[in-house]
């Protein structure tokens, strides 16, 4: 028996695989409209570097969440969840199906399952664990997530230092690992969701990145990244492709230098992408070049039981 709630299709998978192409896709075969999971797409100052669909991309189906924020505001992945949320609500009235789409794997969990509850701890713990990173460098905070919790280490981006941060604040502060807190509870959405993932060999994925990187150059990201140089430690530019190249303009590297650095810490993003979706049995996963007709074929069908 169909159930007779509206469909979420995640449309998942690593940097540069392709997803924007397919949702779009998918969006103008269900004439619905799609929602960005993507964290790295939410602000207006930062275009080129998070590769944010193209115009023609835009314009041929009504998106959600690109670009509607500034650095300057905090948004975090819990203000996400409701606001995504909230739309979805909207959505579903007019649409049975809505596409959703995003690397990002804790912004589409968040949507799917809701967010973790992690304990309070005691607020000197982050300001101590801040000065460590100030007066010690990243490296050291990497090492000890790396010892306390290697599974969330795996799974983390370590170069975001927001990330290590909130992560060994609950782990001094509990003493227990912070991926202890991950999916713990279940929620309840009034919305059923199917999960698409894109996936390639590594090389390709490699290629693919590499290529994605020299058409950012090509398109002015080094100009980009200059005129948010003075913002450089909002929590938004914590990301790869910028820090590269903040370390180029303080002389920490050539642009040849930042350029492969740059590719280097995409392909480990990707590699830690694949590690989070990986874990998820209900994703059903494509080959990039299948085309979106067999994917839409499978979508019906399964939509149907």
């Amino acid at each position: 028996m169909r159930s007779k709630k509206p469909l979420l299709i995640c449309v998942v998978g690593a940097t540069a695989i392709g997803k924007t192409s397919l949702a779009v896709k998918l969006a103008k075969a269900f004439s619905t409209e799609i929602i960005s999971a993507d964290s790295r797409q939410f602000f207006k100052e930062t275009h080129i570097g998070t590769a944010v669909p193209s115009e023609d991309e835009l314009n041929a189906a009504p998106h959600h969440f690109i670009q509607t924020k500034s650095i300057l505001e905090d948004y975090s992945v819990g203000d996400f969840e409701k606001d995504a949320i909230a739309l979805l609500t909207t959505l579903f009235k007019k649409h049975n199906i809505v596409i959703m789409v995003g690397g990002s794997g804790l912004y589409v969990d968040a949507v799917v399952k809701g967010l973790d509850n992690f304990p309070k701890v005691e607020s000197g713990i982050r300001d101590k664990l801040n000065t460590e990173l100030m007066e010690s460098g990243i490296e050291v905070l990497q090492n000890e997530l790396k010892k306390a919790d290697p599974h969330y280490f795996e799974k983390v981006d370590i170069q975001n230092p927001h990330r290590l941060v909130r992560a060994l604040e609950i782990y001094r502060g509990t003493g227990k690992p912070y991926s202890s807190f991950l999916n713990n509870k279940t929620v309840h959405r009034n919305f059923e969701t199917l999960f698409v993932g894109l996936t390639a060999d590594r090389e390709t994925i490699y290629s693919r990145i590499n290529l994605r990187v020299n058409k950012m150059v090509e398109a002015g990201l080094v100009k980009e990244a200059k005129a948010l140089l003075p913002h450089r430690k909002r929590n938004a530019l914590q990301t790869v492709g910028y820090r590269e190249l903040f370390e180029y303009f303080d002389g920490n590297f050539t642009l040849e230098e930042a350029i492969a650095e740059i590719k280097k810490n995409t392909r480990r993003f990707a590699k830690r992408q694949n590690t989070w979706f990986k874990k998820n049995d209900a994703i059903h996963w494509f080959d990039y070049k299948t085309s979106a007709k067999i994917i839409v074929k499978y979508i019906k069908e399964k939509n149907a039981h």
